[in-house]
Protein backbone atom coordinates (compact mmCIF):
# COMPACT_ATOMS: atom_id res chain seq x y z
CA UNK A 1 0.00 0.00 0.00
CA UNK A 2 1.25 3.33 -0.97
CA UNK A 3 1.81 6.14 1.67
CA UNK A 4 -1.16 8.30 0.27
CA UNK A 5 -3.82 5.28 0.88
CA UNK A 6 -2.08 4.26 4.51
CA UNK A 7 -3.00 8.05 5.10
CA UNK A 8 -6.19 7.92 4.02
CA UNK A 9 -6.98 4.45 6.09
CA UNK A 10 -5.68 6.19 9.31
CA UNK A 11 -8.27 9.40 8.81
CA UNK A 12 -11.09 6.23 8.45
CA UNK A 13 -9.74 5.06 11.68
CA UNK A 14 -9.53 7.89 13.81
CA UNK A 15 -12.96 9.26 12.30
CA UNK A 16 -14.65 5.83 12.54
CA UNK A 17 -13.35 5.01 16.23
CA UNK A 18 -15.93 3.32 18.61
CA UNK A 19 -17.40 6.61 20.91
CA UNK A 20 -20.13 7.38 23.44
CA UNK A 21 -19.92 10.57 21.44
CA UNK A 22 -22.97 11.16 18.90
CA UNK A 23 -21.13 10.94 15.44
CA UNK A 24 -20.76 14.37 13.23
CA UNK A 25 -20.54 14.72 9.45
CA UNK A 26 -16.38 15.11 10.38
CA UNK A 27 -16.35 11.10 10.83
CA UNK A 28 -16.59 10.73 7.02
CA UNK A 29 -14.12 11.81 4.15
CA UNK A 30 -14.76 14.70 1.71
CA UNK A 31 -15.33 14.29 -1.40
CA UNK A 32 -11.70 14.61 -2.75
CA UNK A 33 -10.58 12.26 -0.23
CA UNK A 34 -13.43 9.70 -0.86
CA UNK A 35 -12.44 10.31 -4.79
CA UNK A 36 -8.44 8.65 -3.98
CA UNK A 37 -9.35 5.92 -1.98
CA UNK A 38 -12.13 4.97 -4.68
CA UNK A 39 -9.68 5.47 -7.72
CA UNK A 40 -6.57 3.79 -5.87
CA UNK A 41 -8.76 0.62 -5.09
CA UNK A 42 -10.09 0.31 -8.57
CA UNK A 43 -6.60 0.41 -9.86
CA UNK A 44 -5.57 -2.35 -7.65
CA UNK A 45 -8.45 -4.38 -8.45
CA UNK A 46 -8.06 -3.87 -12.53
CA UNK A 47 -4.37 -5.02 -11.90
CA UNK A 48 -4.13 -7.66 -9.45
CA UNK A 49 -8.22 -8.67 -9.98
CA UNK A 50 -9.54 -8.97 -12.95
CA UNK A 51 -6.63 -10.27 -15.08
CA UNK A 52 -7.50 -13.62 -12.15
CA UNK A 53 -10.62 -13.71 -12.94
CA UNK A 54 -10.97 -13.55 -16.32
CA UNK A 55 -8.32 -16.93 -16.50
CA UNK A 56 -10.11 -18.45 -14.12
CA UNK A 57 -13.24 -17.79 -16.37
CA UNK A 58 -11.14 -18.77 -19.33
CA UNK A 59 -12.35 -15.65 -21.10
CA UNK A 60 -9.61 -13.47 -23.41
CA UNK A 61 -12.00 -10.60 -24.17
CA UNK A 62 -14.19 -9.06 -21.92
CA UNK A 63 -16.54 -6.41 -24.21
CA UNK A 64 -19.35 -4.23 -21.95
CA UNK A 65 -21.48 -2.01 -23.56
CA UNK A 66 -23.40 0.29 -21.86
CA UNK A 67 -25.39 4.05 -22.76
CA UNK A 68 -25.75 7.04 -20.69
CA UNK A 69 -28.71 6.61 -18.38
CA UNK A 70 -28.75 2.92 -19.21
CA UNK A 71 -25.75 1.96 -17.66
CA UNK A 72 -24.26 -1.82 -17.36
CA UNK A 73 -24.48 -2.75 -13.54
CA UNK A 74 -20.87 -3.79 -13.81
CA UNK A 75 -19.53 -1.20 -16.26
CA UNK A 76 -21.17 1.41 -13.44
CA UNK A 77 -18.29 -0.16 -11.07
CA UNK A 78 -15.30 0.29 -13.40
CA UNK A 79 -15.80 3.87 -13.87
CA UNK A 80 -13.35 6.33 -12.08
CA UNK A 81 -14.42 8.74 -9.40
CA UNK A 82 -15.37 11.39 -11.66
CA UNK A 83 -17.09 9.95 -13.48
CA UNK A 84 -20.87 9.17 -12.08
CA UNK A 85 -22.22 7.77 -15.13
CA UNK A 86 -21.56 6.59 -18.51
CA UNK A 87 -21.18 9.32 -21.47
CA UNK A 88 -22.89 8.63 -24.78
CA UNK A 89 -21.92 5.24 -25.73
CA UNK A 90 -19.58 3.97 -23.30
CA UNK A 91 -17.50 0.80 -24.53
CA UNK A 92 -14.67 -0.78 -22.32
CA UNK A 93 -12.56 -3.52 -23.55
CA UNK A 94 -10.36 -5.98 -21.78
CA UNK A 95 -8.29 -8.29 -23.73
CA UNK A 96 -5.59 -10.86 -21.87
CA UNK A 97 -2.49 -11.69 -24.47
CA UNK A 98 -1.52 -14.23 -22.00
CA UNK A 99 2.17 -15.44 -21.90
CA UNK A 100 2.37 -13.17 -18.85
CA UNK A 101 1.54 -10.05 -20.66
CA UNK A 102 -0.03 -7.38 -19.10
CA UNK A 103 -3.86 -7.42 -19.36
CA UNK A 104 -5.23 -4.64 -22.09
CA UNK A 105 -7.57 -2.07 -20.80
CA UNK A 106 -9.41 0.19 -23.79
CA UNK A 107 -12.20 2.77 -23.98
CA UNK A 108 -13.80 2.46 -27.82
CA UNK A 109 -14.26 6.09 -27.24
CA UNK A 110 -13.04 9.24 -28.20
CA UNK A 111 -11.03 10.00 -24.59
CA UNK A 112 -9.44 8.45 -21.49
CA UNK A 113 -12.21 6.59 -19.31
CA UNK A 114 -10.16 7.75 -16.12
CA UNK A 115 -6.24 7.06 -15.91
CA UNK A 116 -6.89 3.25 -16.32
CA UNK A 117 -8.50 2.77 -19.76
CA UNK A 118 -6.60 3.85 -23.09
CA UNK A 119 -9.53 6.08 -25.24
CA UNK A 120 -9.13 3.73 -28.73
CA UNK A 121 -11.48 5.35 -31.41
CA UNK A 122 -9.75 7.62 -33.77
CA UNK A 123 -13.09 8.78 -35.21
CA UNK A 124 -10.94 10.60 -38.32
CA UNK A 125 -10.09 7.16 -39.58
CA UNK A 126 -13.53 5.03 -38.37
CA UNK A 127 -16.00 7.28 -37.74
CA UNK A 128 -18.12 4.65 -36.48
CA UNK A 129 -18.37 3.06 -33.31
CA UNK A 130 -19.11 0.11 -34.05
CA UNK A 131 -16.30 -0.70 -36.59
CA UNK A 132 -13.72 1.11 -34.17
CA UNK A 133 -14.97 -2.24 -31.61
CA UNK A 134 -14.76 -4.59 -34.15
CA UNK A 135 -11.12 -3.60 -35.10
CA UNK A 136 -10.01 -3.76 -32.02
CA UNK A 137 -11.43 -7.34 -31.84
CA UNK A 138 -9.95 -8.23 -35.09
CA UNK A 139 -6.33 -7.05 -34.84
CA UNK A 140 -6.40 -9.30 -31.58
CA UNK A 141 -7.94 -12.04 -32.37
CA UNK A 142 -9.67 -13.66 -29.01
CA UNK A 143 -10.82 -17.08 -28.46
CA UNK A 144 -13.84 -16.04 -26.20
CA UNK A 145 -15.31 -13.03 -26.24
CA UNK A 146 -17.96 -12.11 -22.67
CA UNK A 147 -20.52 -10.00 -23.12
CA UNK A 148 -22.89 -9.22 -20.14
CA UNK A 149 -25.92 -11.20 -20.27
CA UNK A 150 -27.01 -13.67 -18.00
CA UNK A 151 -30.63 -15.22 -16.99
CA UNK A 152 -29.46 -15.88 -12.87
CA UNK A 153 -27.90 -12.55 -12.59
CA UNK A 154 -29.65 -9.25 -13.33
CA UNK A 155 -26.13 -7.83 -12.48
CA UNK A 156 -24.93 -9.64 -14.92
CA UNK A 157 -27.09 -8.88 -17.61
CA UNK A 158 -26.15 -5.56 -18.36
CA UNK A 159 -26.31 -6.00 -22.44
CA UNK A 160 -29.43 -3.92 -23.72
CA UNK A 161 -31.20 -5.55 -26.84
CA UNK A 162 -30.37 -2.72 -28.87
CA UNK A 163 -26.81 -2.41 -28.18
CA UNK A 164 -26.55 -6.53 -28.84
CA UNK A 165 -28.65 -6.01 -32.35
CA UNK A 166 -25.97 -3.26 -33.56
CA UNK A 167 -22.79 -5.28 -32.53
CA UNK A 168 -24.22 -8.44 -34.36
CA UNK A 169 -25.08 -6.32 -37.07
CA UNK A 170 -21.34 -5.09 -37.73
CA UNK A 171 -19.30 -8.54 -35.90
CA UNK A 172 -18.24 -11.06 -38.77
CA UNK A 173 -19.98 -14.24 -38.52
CA UNK A 174 -16.49 -15.94 -37.43
CA UNK A 175 -16.32 -13.62 -34.14
CA UNK A 176 -19.93 -13.76 -33.81
CA UNK A 177 -19.14 -17.84 -32.70
CA UNK A 178 -16.88 -16.64 -30.13
CA UNK A 179 -19.29 -15.21 -28.28
CA UNK A 180 -20.04 -15.99 -24.43
CA UNK A 181 -21.88 -15.14 -21.55
CA UNK A 182 -19.88 -13.32 -19.11
CA UNK A 183 -22.22 -14.15 -15.99
CA UNK A 184 -19.42 -15.92 -13.90
CA UNK A 185 -16.84 -13.24 -15.11
CA UNK A 186 -19.30 -10.19 -14.11
CA UNK A 187 -20.09 -12.32 -10.67
CA UNK A 188 -16.90 -12.89 -9.97
CA UNK A 189 -15.61 -9.15 -10.20
CA UNK A 190 -18.96 -8.00 -8.20
CA UNK A 191 -18.28 -10.68 -5.25
CA UNK A 192 -14.79 -10.51 -5.06
CA UNK A 193 -13.05 -8.37 -2.11
CA UNK A 194 -9.73 -7.19 -2.28
CA UNK A 195 -7.10 -6.58 0.70
CA UNK A 196 -7.18 -2.96 0.19
CA UNK A 197 -11.19 -2.89 0.36
CA UNK A 198 -10.77 -5.32 3.16
CA UNK A 199 -8.95 -2.77 5.16
CA UNK A 200 -11.85 -0.03 5.00
CA UNK A 201 -15.06 -2.31 4.99
CA UNK A 202 -14.77 -3.09 8.64
CA UNK A 203 -15.03 0.94 9.46
CA UNK A 204 -17.94 1.24 7.00
CA UNK A 205 -19.77 -1.44 8.88
CA UNK A 206 -18.48 0.14 12.23
CA UNK A 207 -20.37 3.77 11.15
CA UNK A 208 -23.16 1.88 10.37
CA UNK A 209 -23.61 -0.07 13.30
CA UNK A 210 -22.89 3.42 15.07
CA UNK A 211 -25.93 4.71 13.27
CA UNK A 212 -28.30 2.21 15.06
CA UNK A 213 -26.93 2.51 18.18
CA UNK A 214 -27.73 6.35 18.18
CA UNK A 215 -30.96 5.81 16.77
CA UNK A 216 -31.58 2.90 19.18
CA UNK A 217 -31.17 5.08 22.19
CA UNK A 218 -32.54 7.51 24.36
CA UNK A 219 -31.47 10.04 22.55
CA UNK A 220 -33.62 9.57 19.86
CA UNK A 221 -36.65 7.40 21.04
CA UNK A 222 -38.86 8.86 23.71
CA UNK A 223 -41.30 6.02 24.91
CA UNK A 224 -45.05 6.61 24.57
CA UNK A 225 -44.31 9.93 21.99
CA UNK A 226 -41.32 8.43 19.60
CA UNK A 227 -43.08 6.61 16.67
CA UNK A 228 -41.53 3.57 14.17
CA UNK A 229 -42.08 6.24 11.83
CA UNK A 230 -40.41 8.70 13.42
CA UNK A 231 -36.90 7.03 14.09
CA UNK A 232 -37.07 5.21 10.35
CA UNK A 233 -37.33 9.71 8.94
CA UNK A 234 -34.19 9.96 12.11
CA UNK A 235 -32.31 7.10 10.12
CA UNK A 236 -32.80 8.90 7.13
CA UNK A 237 -32.35 12.04 7.82
CA UNK A 238 -29.10 11.27 9.97
CA UNK A 239 -27.43 9.25 6.97
CA UNK A 240 -27.97 12.78 4.83
CA UNK A 241 -26.62 14.64 7.74
CA UNK A 242 -23.17 12.52 7.52
CA UNK A 243 -22.80 12.81 3.99
CA UNK A 244 -24.01 9.18 3.41
CA UNK A 245 -26.19 7.75 1.06
CA UNK A 246 -28.35 4.36 1.73
CA UNK A 247 -29.80 1.76 -0.97
CA UNK A 248 -32.55 0.67 0.55
CA UNK A 249 -35.53 2.62 3.40
CA UNK A 250 -34.60 1.84 6.63
CA UNK A 251 -37.89 -0.17 8.39
CA UNK A 252 -38.22 -0.11 12.16
CA UNK A 253 -41.09 -2.15 13.73
CA UNK A 254 -42.18 -3.83 16.96
CA UNK A 255 -43.06 -6.85 18.76
CA UNK A 256 -45.15 -6.82 21.66
CA UNK A 257 -47.44 -9.05 24.29
CA UNK A 258 -50.63 -7.25 22.75
CA UNK A 259 -49.77 -7.30 19.18
CA UNK A 260 -51.37 -10.10 16.91
CA UNK A 261 -48.86 -12.88 16.60
CA UNK A 262 -47.49 -13.12 13.05
CA UNK A 263 -45.68 -16.50 11.18
CA UNK A 264 -45.12 -14.88 8.23
CA UNK A 265 -42.11 -12.32 7.24
CA UNK A 266 -44.60 -10.32 5.39
CA UNK A 267 -46.86 -10.11 7.95
CA UNK A 268 -44.93 -6.83 8.91
CA UNK A 269 -45.74 -5.26 5.72
CA UNK A 270 -49.60 -5.41 6.77
CA UNK A 271 -48.10 -3.29 10.32
CA UNK A 272 -49.77 -0.18 10.83
CA UNK A 273 -47.26 2.98 9.93
CA UNK A 274 -46.16 5.21 13.12
CA UNK A 275 -46.80 2.98 15.52
CA UNK A 276 -46.13 4.54 18.97
CA UNK A 277 -42.94 3.02 21.17
CA UNK A 278 -44.09 1.67 24.16
CA UNK A 279 -42.38 0.53 27.11
CA UNK A 280 -41.69 -3.43 26.97
CA UNK A 281 -41.20 -3.35 23.06
CA UNK A 282 -38.93 -5.58 20.92
CA UNK A 283 -37.77 -3.23 18.39
CA UNK A 284 -36.35 -4.48 15.70
CA UNK A 285 -34.27 -2.11 12.60
CA UNK A 286 -33.26 -3.12 8.82
CA UNK A 287 -31.12 -0.76 7.97
CA UNK A 288 -27.60 -0.04 5.87
CA UNK A 289 -25.27 2.76 4.14
CA UNK A 290 -23.60 2.97 1.18
CA UNK A 291 -19.62 4.75 1.59
CA UNK A 292 -16.91 4.45 -0.55
CA UNK A 293 -18.95 2.24 -3.16
CA UNK A 294 -19.45 -0.57 -0.48
CA UNK A 295 -22.86 -1.39 1.44
CA UNK A 296 -23.77 -2.53 4.63
CA UNK A 297 -27.30 -4.19 5.61
CA UNK A 298 -27.89 -4.76 9.08
CA UNK A 299 -30.65 -5.87 11.58
CA UNK A 300 -30.65 -5.51 15.38
CA UNK A 301 -32.89 -5.17 18.01
CA UNK A 302 -33.55 -2.67 20.92
CA UNK A 303 -36.02 -3.69 24.34
CA UNK A 304 -37.68 -0.79 25.80
CA UNK A 305 -37.38 -1.10 29.59
CA UNK A 306 -40.50 -1.10 31.58
CA UNK A 307 -40.30 1.38 34.48
CA UNK A 308 -38.35 -0.40 37.45
CA UNK A 309 -36.62 -2.85 34.56
CA UNK A 310 -32.86 -2.77 34.90
CA UNK A 311 -32.39 -5.66 31.60
CA UNK A 312 -33.76 -7.20 29.18
CA UNK A 313 -35.91 -10.02 30.52
CA UNK A 314 -34.21 -13.45 30.65
CA UNK A 315 -37.16 -14.99 27.71
CA UNK A 316 -36.59 -12.16 25.35
CA UNK A 317 -32.70 -12.98 25.62
CA UNK A 318 -33.32 -16.71 25.47
CA UNK A 319 -34.71 -16.38 22.01
CA UNK A 320 -31.91 -13.73 21.30
CA UNK A 321 -29.27 -16.61 22.29
CA UNK A 322 -31.39 -18.93 19.64
CA UNK A 323 -31.11 -16.48 16.82
CA UNK A 324 -27.44 -15.95 17.67
CA UNK A 325 -26.84 -19.94 17.29
CA UNK A 326 -28.56 -20.26 14.11
CA UNK A 327 -26.32 -17.35 12.88
CA UNK A 328 -23.72 -19.51 14.27
CA UNK A 329 -25.21 -23.40 12.76
CA UNK A 330 -24.95 -21.30 8.85
CA UNK A 331 -21.25 -19.92 9.29
CA UNK A 332 -19.93 -22.99 10.51
CA UNK A 333 -21.07 -24.35 7.40
CA UNK A 334 -18.91 -22.30 4.79
CA UNK A 335 -16.42 -24.12 2.88
CA UNK A 336 -15.30 -22.90 -0.85
CA UNK A 337 -17.01 -24.85 -3.75
CA UNK A 338 -20.35 -25.59 -1.49
CA UNK A 339 -23.55 -23.87 -3.46
CA UNK A 340 -25.66 -21.43 -1.48
CA UNK A 341 -28.34 -24.15 -1.97
CA UNK A 342 -26.33 -26.81 -0.26
CA UNK A 343 -25.42 -24.22 2.70
CA UNK A 344 -29.10 -23.71 3.43
CA UNK A 345 -30.31 -27.18 3.34
CA UNK A 346 -27.31 -28.28 5.76
CA UNK A 347 -28.20 -25.54 8.03
CA UNK A 348 -31.66 -25.98 7.72
CA UNK A 349 -31.24 -29.56 9.39
CA UNK A 350 -29.09 -29.32 11.91
CA UNK A 351 -31.12 -26.10 13.37
CA UNK A 352 -34.16 -28.39 13.23
CA UNK A 353 -32.12 -31.04 15.02
CA UNK A 354 -31.06 -28.63 17.87
CA UNK A 355 -35.18 -27.50 18.25
CA UNK A 356 -34.60 -23.99 16.10
CA UNK A 357 -37.59 -23.02 14.32
CA UNK A 358 -35.43 -20.57 11.85
CA UNK A 359 -35.72 -19.13 8.56
CA UNK A 360 -32.41 -18.55 6.37
CA UNK A 361 -32.63 -15.70 3.32
CA UNK A 362 -28.44 -14.91 2.95
CA UNK A 363 -27.07 -12.89 0.20
CA UNK A 364 -23.90 -11.72 -0.59
CA UNK A 365 -22.71 -8.11 -0.14
CA UNK A 366 -20.87 -5.53 -1.32
CA UNK A 367 -20.95 -2.78 -4.56
CA UNK A 368 -24.71 -3.85 -4.35
CA UNK A 369 -26.70 -4.40 -0.99
CA UNK A 370 -28.16 -7.59 -2.69
CA UNK A 371 -24.84 -8.74 -4.75
CA UNK A 372 -24.31 -11.18 -6.56
CA UNK A 373 -23.00 -14.56 -5.39
CA UNK A 374 -24.70 -17.69 -4.17
CA UNK A 375 -28.31 -16.79 -2.93
CA UNK A 376 -28.53 -18.73 0.56
CA UNK A 377 -32.16 -19.14 0.53
CA UNK A 378 -34.96 -16.43 0.58
CA UNK A 379 -37.82 -16.30 3.01
CA UNK A 380 -40.18 -17.31 0.83
CA UNK A 381 -37.94 -20.32 -1.07
CA UNK A 382 -36.74 -22.42 1.92
CA UNK A 383 -35.57 -25.48 -0.42
CA UNK A 384 -33.21 -23.83 -2.57
CA UNK A 385 -33.11 -21.21 -4.85
CA UNK A 386 -32.57 -22.01 -8.49
CA UNK A 387 -29.86 -20.21 -10.42
CA UNK A 388 -28.29 -18.22 -8.39
CA UNK A 389 -28.40 -20.51 -5.29
CA UNK A 390 -26.71 -23.08 -7.37
CA UNK A 391 -23.64 -21.22 -7.78
CA UNK A 392 -20.72 -21.84 -5.55
CA UNK A 393 -18.91 -20.41 -2.62
CA UNK A 394 -15.31 -18.58 -3.65
CA UNK A 395 -12.84 -17.23 -1.50
CA UNK A 396 -12.44 -13.44 -0.86
CA UNK A 397 -16.41 -12.56 -0.70
CA UNK A 398 -18.84 -11.03 1.67
CA UNK A 399 -21.98 -11.98 2.93
CA UNK A 400 -25.28 -10.41 4.71
CA UNK A 401 -25.96 -13.39 7.20
CA UNK A 402 -29.38 -12.78 7.25
CA UNK A 403 -32.22 -15.20 9.08
CA UNK A 404 -34.45 -15.20 11.76
CA UNK A 405 -35.25 -17.69 14.50
CA UNK A 406 -39.21 -17.78 15.59
CA UNK A 407 -39.31 -18.09 19.69
CA UNK A 408 -41.68 -18.81 22.13
CA UNK A 409 -42.42 -15.70 24.70
CA UNK A 410 -44.37 -17.92 27.94
CA UNK A 411 -45.43 -14.35 29.38
CA UNK A 412 -46.75 -12.68 26.33
CA UNK A 413 -48.30 -16.40 25.11
CA UNK A 414 -47.16 -15.74 21.22
CA UNK A 415 -44.32 -16.27 19.49
CA UNK A 416 -41.61 -13.78 18.46
CA UNK A 417 -39.21 -13.71 15.37
CA UNK A 418 -35.26 -12.56 16.39
CA UNK A 419 -34.65 -10.89 13.24
CA UNK A 420 -30.75 -10.69 12.80
CA UNK A 421 -28.88 -9.57 9.98
CA UNK A 422 -24.62 -8.72 10.39
CA UNK A 423 -22.42 -8.20 7.45
CA UNK A 424 -19.28 -11.10 7.12
CA UNK A 425 -16.23 -11.63 5.40
CA UNK A 426 -15.22 -15.81 4.03
CA UNK A 427 -11.32 -16.01 3.45
CA UNK A 428 -11.64 -19.13 1.74
CA UNK A 429 -10.90 -21.35 4.72
CA UNK A 430 -12.90 -19.40 7.80
CA UNK A 431 -15.92 -16.88 8.00
CA UNK A 432 -15.71 -13.78 10.11
CA UNK A 433 -18.30 -10.66 11.25
CA UNK A 434 -16.65 -7.68 9.45
CA UNK A 435 -17.49 -5.56 12.40
CA UNK A 436 -18.44 -8.02 14.82
CA UNK A 437 -21.99 -9.22 15.60
CA UNK A 438 -24.65 -8.05 18.04
CA UNK A 439 -24.47 -10.48 20.84
CA UNK A 440 -27.17 -8.50 23.40
CA UNK A 441 -30.64 -7.11 22.91
CA UNK A 442 -29.50 -2.91 23.40
CA UNK A 443 -31.37 -1.28 25.78
CA UNK A 444 -33.55 2.17 25.60
CA UNK A 445 -32.35 3.72 27.87
CA UNK A 446 -28.68 2.14 28.02
CA UNK A 447 -25.28 3.35 28.28
CA UNK A 448 -23.37 0.84 26.95
CA UNK A 449 -22.82 -0.24 23.65
CA UNK A 450 -23.84 -4.52 22.54
CA UNK A 451 -21.97 -4.69 19.41
CA UNK A 452 -18.67 -6.66 20.20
Amino acid sequence: MNHRFLFLLLLLFSASSLSAQPLSPTVVLNERERARVVDEILEDRFINLLPQLMRREGIDMWVLISREYNEDPVLKTMLPSTWLSARRRTILVFFDPGAGKELEKLAIARYDVGTLLKGAWDIDVRPNQWDALVKTIQDRKPKKIGLNFSKNYAHADGLTFTERSEFMEKLPLDYQKRLVSAEKLSVGWLETRTEKEMVIYPLICRLSHQIIQEGFSEQVIQPGVTTTDDVVWWFRQRITELGLETWFHPTVDVQRADSPEFEHLRTFSKQPSGQVIRPGDLLHVDFGITYLRLNTDQQQHAYVLKPGETEVPESIRRAFRQGNRLQDILTERFKAGKTGNQLLLEALEQAKKEGIRGTIYTHPIGVHGHAAGPTIGMWDQQQGVPGSGDYPLFANTAYSIELNAAVEIPEWKKTVRIMLEEDGFFDGTAFRYIDGRQSDVLTIPRKLAHVK
